[in-house]
């Protein structure tokens, strides 16, 4: 795992859309095509700005994945991660990605698993744009994480520390509108892309960081797997980096 630190969220989200562009434009130059993973998260939200405005990408050629999307939310609410992904994104490209695969939880969650499932097993994933959660989850996989599963998209159970950062960030108004379950893209899934860009800002993720930097890899830490990735570069800011002890 490579981790960079920078003095603001600015700058960590002008290098992390930097590194996960690179990766982009090599494997369109190598293959003609890419497959792309983006997480929708407050965390995110000035990473995907910064990518934006990377040049000479083709996103036409672009095959589009999301991470995870809430169980029986709307896509017109505040909180749909494929409104996120549309507003923030998608509606801002002169050209549309090649592919748009977004999660459509609203019926049956189970079925949309195995939809989505077969579709992103065509092809490698390139580049997955990520971050790290509260309680050390990676995508929904809150601990204890599973690790086992090879299906690609998993229906999971949110727990509470997860439903509260999603009021904390103003996602909902209470706890009581936060969806119980979400459909995940799996631990192996994430593992499987080549490239892994994790972004991590702000000081409520500082002792997540340092239990999934520092610590043993294990389910209760699911963001810990990541040091088994041999292409994982974490960009953090100064807040987030504060409890790692090289940097104490």
């Amino acid at each position: 795992m490579e981790i960079q630190i920078f003095q603001d969220l600015a700058t960590v989200a002008e290098h992390a859309a930097s590194a996960g562009a690179r990766e982009i434009r090599a494997a369109i130059e190598a293959r003609g095509r890419a497959t792309v993973v983006m997480a929708s998260a407050a965390s995110q939200i000035q990473m995907v700005e910064a990518l934006l405005k990377e040049p000479d990408i083709k996103w036409q050629t672009v095959r589009l994945f999301h991470l995870d999307e809430y169980v029986g939310l709307p896509i017109e609410h505040p909180a749909s991660f494929r409104r996120f992904l549309w507003e923030r994104f998608i509606r801002h490209l002169a050209l549309p990605p090649r592919e748009v695969n977004f999660l459509n939880a609203e019926s049956n969650a189970e079925e949309e698993c195995l939809r989505v499932g077969n579709l992103i097993r065509q092809e490698p994933v390139d580049v997955a744009f990520i971050g790290i959660g509260e309680n050390c989850h990676i995508a929904f996989n809150d601990p204890p994480a599973n690790f086992e599963t090879e299906s690609p998209f998993i229906v999971v159970r949110l727990d509470e520390q997860c439903r509260k950062q999603q009021v904390g960030e103003g996602w909902f108004r209470s706890l009581d509108g936060v969806p119980h379950q979400a459909i995940s893209m799996s631990v192996r899934q994430i593992m499987k892309s080549k490239h892994v860009i994790c972004t991590v800002p702000d000081e409520r993720k500082a002792q997540a960081v340092r239990n999934s930097v520092e610590g043993p890899v294990s389910n209760q830490v699911p963001a810990s797997i990541l040091q088994e990735h041999p292409h994982t570069s974490l960009f953090l800011d100064s807040h987030s980096a504060a409890l790692l002890s090289k940097h104490e």
